[in-house]
């Protein structure tokens, strides 16, 4: 065995054993702000119609961009309207899938 070997041998066991001879307490925090499944859950799902929502905002942009530029062309004026109208369509979804999943959390934990 060569003195680069060893070497390298002695360094992965000093790394690897000194945190079981310290007598330092290690704390993480909990990044997590859920205090139960049930909540991690909502809070995910809460995300998640937040993200939709802002999608849908962006679409609804998007189409009055299109509607605003169209210069008179009537396929582009269609395109834009239809897209306003299904991004709407879109934001009373998330609203209104937003207002179930506090209901049924509100069922679940018996706040109701």
């Amino acid at each position: 065995m060569n003195l680069g070997k060893k070497n390298k041998i002695i360094v992965f066991l000093t790394i690897l054993l000194t945190p079981a001879f310290s007598k330092a307490a290690v704390f993480l925090p909990n990044p997590i702000s859920a205090e139960s499944f049930a909540e991690l859950i909502g809070n995910m799902i809460r995300g998640l119609l937040g993200i939709v929502g802002a999608l849908a905002l962006f679409y609804l942009v998007l189409g009055g961009i299109t509607w605003m530029t169209s210069q008179g062309n009537a396929d582009k004026v269609d395109k834009g309207k239809q897209t306003i109208v299904w991004a709407i369509f879109g934001l009373i979804m998330v609203f209104i899938s937003y207002v179930l999943v506090n209901l049924v959390f509100q069922v679940l934990e018996g706040r109701t």
